[in-house]
């Protein structure tokens, strides 16, 4: 395969193309608006002579921040067309961690999307850091909007040359501890990644089409939805509100979905509001009308079109996997970090093992050390971490791959799984290792939880730390607690003694961003929930009789 054009050459191409073929699509108090691949570029251009005029230099750092919009795709185009190093803020981005990157990535500007509690962000972005607004409703005031620079200045004539193994992006990684670490992405690492996609992810012939709701500071959104629309060809459709995720799938009916576990529970949770289980069962039953309920539930859904229906980030309980297949809907694993470019397995229709995370790209020159980790090398891997070679160092084995931190196994088919982190293990009070992943998993055949933790360190005996979905909270406490017991039971069954659940933690709230519980990725930061309820655990265990505790 000849090498592929960078970014900001095949949107030109794309734009010289089919300059007049719809590309993105962006609702505005819910009225749509449609943009051309000649009117991205246009505007991309615009904007990279703006940055340029305001004395920028090739390799200065950019961010965007803010709700996926269509502008923030201009925004990181402009950069790459300006030579400049784009990089992604989570808009819920704690203070400390913005500070810290604007200081670390040396930010020279900012956009600024719509955001919730915009004010303390802005607060924590260095004074100098120019600001500027991108043209949506209620985005806090900047120096400088978007609507004025682009008129004021004429589209760039050349995107400014760089190496292809020059600093593209920088992908802060939300960490579970620490400072975020800025992980390298360069011309080369997306160039072979996408190759890689169109390969084994070809486009269809009747036209992709993707919804953008997934962070776009995260490399998977900003590789798989941003950076493969350009190349396919896709059309992007987004999300304004979070809340409006159920309507606005429905409506947009994208060819390719891609979510985290928590979505897929909570779509799951959706169909049940409307459709109680006992009646699903009833009518799949049927054989007549069970093709025809499966077909109406996921138009309903506006999943009727989407051939690759992807989750990634952490774990999919097999329960909600199987659920979806009953309706014909292939919720398929996939597996990759943000320092491998997300790119290590998959499944794939009609090669989908349940339970597995799928079969390495056939590139991905992945294996399994000797203490379990899995490892990669290939040519999407990142260079390695922005200004810090010890930890870069520490990223690489002394023969050159890249340690995941994931411990993992491959079957007699090929197909890979995860046991657990290698750093996750931990000791309980009687000098006995537990690994949480696997046991977590074992748990997930319990529908009310929507979040959970199975802690240990500075115990005799694991306790499962877990927060409720917002239907489990409705539900007679005594039917829940009934339902967890159960299935800590049979789970104690396949587990040796050392690693039965000895209790379980109910917490008063659910886990989020904004309560610290979770990254901006929507991983558990398990940290966080030993350092919160630690305290409370070593109590609890005193307690011999005592099998589930609600934090309220």
């Amino acid at each position: 395969m000849s090498k592929l054009p960078n970014p900001v050459q095949q949107l030109l191409k794309r734009a010289q193309e089919t300059p007049n073929a719809p590309y993105l699509h962006q609702p505005i108090k819910g009225v749509w608006r449609s943009y051309t691949w000649g009117e991205v570029a246009e505007q991309a251009q615009r904007m990279a002579s703006a940055l340029i005029g305001m004395g920028l230099k090739p390799g200065d750092a950019v961010a965007m921040t803010g709700m996926n919009n269509a502008h923030w795709f201009m925004a990181d185009f402009a950069c790459g067309l300006a030579g400049l190093i784009g990089v992604g803020l989570y808009p819920k981005q704690s203070e400390d961690a913005v500070r810290f990157i604007a200081g670390h990535a040396g930010i020279k500007a900012a956009f600024i999307g719509p955001m919730p509690d915009a004010a303390g962000f802005l607060a924590a972005l260095p004074a100098e850091v120019t600001r500027i607004a991108l043209p949506y409703p209620g985005v806090a005031p900047c120096a400088h909007s978007w609507e004025a620079l682009a008129a004021a200045h004429a589209p760039l004539a050349q995107p400014v040359e760089r190496a292809a193994d020059a600093i593209w992006s920088l992908i802060y990684t939300s960490g579970t501890t620490g400072n975020p670490k800025g992980v390298i992405m360069t011309a080369d690492n997306l160039a072979f990644t996408i190759a890689g996609v169109l390969r084994d992810q070809p486009a269809r012939a009747s036209g992709e089409h993707f919804l953008s709701y997934l962070p776009l500071a995260h490399a998977f959104e900003r590789g798989a939805v941003e950076v493969a629309s350009l190349y396919l060809p896709a059309q992007v459709h987004f999300l304004e509100e979070l809340e409006k995720l159920p309507e606005t799938l429905a409506m947009v009916r994208p060819t390719r979905f891609y979510g985290v576990p928590l979505v897929y529970s909570r779509i799951q949770g959706g169909i049940l509001k409307k459709l109680p289980q006992a009646k699903i069962d009833r009518l799949m039953r049927l054989p007549i009308i069970s093709g025809f309920i499966k077909k109406k539930i996921r138009k309903g859904l506006g999943l009727d079109r989407a051939w690759l229906v992807i989750s990634g980030a952490a774990p999919l309980p097999r329960p909600i996997i199987e659920w979806f297949a009953k309706l014909g809907i292939d919720v398929l694993q996939g597996y990759g970090m943000t320092e491998n470019s997300i790119y290590a397995s998959v499944n794939l229709p009609g090669q989908n093992r349940i339970g597995s995370i799928g079969k390495p790209y056939v590139d991905a020159g992945l294996r399994i050390a000797e203490d379990g980790e899995i490892q990669c090398r290939h040519a999407g891997n990142t260079p390695g971490y922005y200004k810090d070679a010890e930890k870069t160092a520490e990223l690489f084995t002394a023969d050159g791959w890249l340690r995941t931190g994931d411990k993992g196994h491959i079957d007699k088919d090929g197909y890979l799984f995860i046991t657990g982190r290698v750093k996750e293990i931990f000791k309980t009070l009687k000098g006995k290792y537990v690994s949480p992943a696997p046991i977590e998993g074992k748990f997930g055949t319990n529908t009310t939880v929507e979040q959970m933790c199975l802690v240990g360190a500075g115990l005799f005996q694991p306790m499962l730390v877990l927060s409720l979905n917002a239907d489990a909270r409705k539900l007679p406490r005594e039917q829940v607690e009934a339902g967890l017991v159960a299935t800590m039971n049979e789970v104690n069954k396949t587990v040796e003694a050392h690693e039965e659940i000895c209790k379980i933690v109910v917490t008063r709230d659910a886990w989020s961003i904004d309560n610290g519980l979770m990254t901006p990725t929507m991983k558990v930061r398990r940290n966080e929930i030993e350092k919160r309820y630690g305290e409370l655990l070593a109590k609890l265990e005193a307690d011999r009789k005592l099998q589930v505790y609600w934090e309220d």
